[in-house]
């Protein structure tokens, strides 16, 4: 499965199904008492989360995790649609278990792709590396590299974080 984005409005309508899973979420962590060991024993272990996009059920934790692999995706969207227009649009697939080669594609062949991440910082895990050597040998016209993260609060390009062609983008929500 894939999202397609064609425009900062199929973006925004992605984004509003990102906040609803996280309220329905919210509201269930706010309805919790007891013990704090057996708490932190549902949100590690029990289907008490929602899938950000689709209408069912995770782990607490999974439900972060995807929401903010989805919301980085979106983000590079956002920032693509304005960087390329001419390519049709975007088609989504971040995670680990993706319907496509590559987080984000463009519709036009060939023309764009995307790894995307969210993390504490770009260069955690060695996520920045990775992505940047995958994304190196890719045929794609235009290549990226976009992150998330607590210590880039703004879209911005990070020219000093590229290399090999690849361009690397912060993004925000």
């Amino acid at each position: 499965m894939y999202l397609k984005v064609q425009s900062v409005e199929d973006v925004d309508r992605y984004m509003d199904r990102l906040r609803a899973s996280a309220r329905r979420a919210q509201e269930w962590l706010a309805a919790q008492s007891g013990d704090p060991l057996d708490l932190l024993s549902k949100i590690k272990f029990d289907t008490v989360g929602y899938h950000p996009i689709e209408d069912r059920s995770l782990n607490f934790i999974e439900q972060i995790n995807q929401t903010w692999t989805f919301a980085v995706a979106l983000a590079a969207a956002r920032q693509l649609l304005v960087l390329h227009p001419e390519v049709g649009g975007f088609r989504l697939a971040p995670g680990a278990h993706a319907s496509i080669p590559l987080d984000v594609m463009s519709e036009a062949e060939g023309e764009v792709g995307a790894e995307t991440f969210a993390a504490v910082s770009p260069r955690n895990n060695g996520k920045l590396v990775a992505d940047l050597a995958k994304m190196a040998q890719r045929p794609e016209k235009h290549r990226y590299v976009f992150f998330m993260s607590p210590r880039h609060l703004k879209a911005e390009r990070l020219p000093q974080l590229e290399r090999d062609g690849v361009q690397v983008w912060s993004v925000a929500i």
